[in-house]
């Protein structure tokens, strides 16, 4: 599997600000995941072509089906991008060619080789759901990023109980899940996603609920008793030490009240910079990341991520 994947050269696609990925050349294919909600067939990754050149454009070019039933896969990424290189990283953990696809439902994650067959990915790895919980204590895999020192998966559950979620990481190469992110949690308790500025050292990860809160759709009584997450928590990546939390709003600004005097801040989800973490976008945007209820499906200096 991880052969000619230790090369150390430039993936063309490790773009290094979002104006060059706008001046290279259009994806070809597109994954999208396809889950079965009655769970009584696979789940799959579509690939779908969106070359306007092609004469199968906007049509279903290739379906990977995975090995089990019940996964529900859910927001999956590449092994390599520039979220975890740029400004000033390095290019040692190989090309742009893993997908890393997360059963929410099953706490398994597929690991898809592109290369060979990018029409038709193959299934090279599976990680079952003990992986996740005998090493990083975490179930229901939900969000993968290829971050600094490793791919980061956060995770809604613990393992065999509701929580804490968090942050599980897997190895850039190996793909072996090598334990918990977090060294010193503080309160939090609830997890969903999570986003780092590498130029500051600092990690913010956001809230959810916990399996029982979302698996079955929104509980009413939780959502009107405000059992949801709904805070950012900001950590020190070197430490790993959750050194912050906050209630804000998608605006980022104060958290308000409603006529009763009752907070009812909304729930802050998918963390994504407003643009690349470099010195120059600082005077359009502010340098922290926000926090967003749309997926972005590109990485954060470009490159596009599904």
């Amino acid at each position: 599997m991880t052969e000619g994947h230790h090369e150390h050269h430039q993936d063309p696609t490790f773009y290094r600000s979002p104006r060059d990925a706008a001046a290279a050349p259009p994806e070809k294919l597109a994954y999208v995941a396809a889950f079965s909600r009655p769970a009584d067939q696979p789940d799959a990754i579509a690939v779908v072509d969106v070359d306007p050149q092609s004469a199968g454009y906007g049509s279903v070019a290739g379906f990977t089906e995975m090995t089990n039933l019940g996964d529900e896969l859910h927001h999956f990424g590449w092994n390599a991008c520039p979220s975890a290189l740029c400004p000033g990283g390095g290019h040692d953990h190989g090309d742009r060619r893993y997908l890393i696809v997360p059963g929410l439902r099953s706490s398994r994650v597929y690991v898809l080789d592109t290369r060979e067959t990018p029409e038709a990915p193959q299934i090279v790895k599976v990680l079952g759901p003990e992986e996740l919980g005998k090493r990083a204590s975490y179930s229901r895999p939900h969000t993968v990023h290829c971050g600094p020192g490793g791919l980061f998966v956060s995770c809604l559950g613990g393992d065999g109980e509701e929580g804490p979620g968090g942050v599980a990481l897997l190895d850039h190469n190996t793909f072996e899940v090598t334990g918990q992110w977090e060294a010193d949690r503080g309160d939090q308790y609830l997890a969903y996603d999570v986003w780092w500025h590498i130029n500051h050292d600092v990690a913010i990860t956001s809230e959810w609920g916990t399996p029982s809160m979302i698996e079955d759709g929104v509980v009413p009584e939780l959502l009107l008793g405000r059992k949801y997450g709904h805070r950012l928590h900001f950590w020190d990546m070197k430490t790993r030490r959750n050194v912050g939390s906050g209630m804000r709003t998608m605006a980022g600004g104060p958290r308000r009240k409603s006529s009763r005097s009752r907070p009812s801040p909304p729930i802050p989800r998918t963390c994504r910079p407003p643009c690349s973490p470099s010195a120059r976008c600082r005077r359009w945007l502010p340098t922290w990341p926000w926090p967003s209820t749309t997926r972005s499906s590109t990485c954060p200096a470009g490159a596009p991520a599904r």
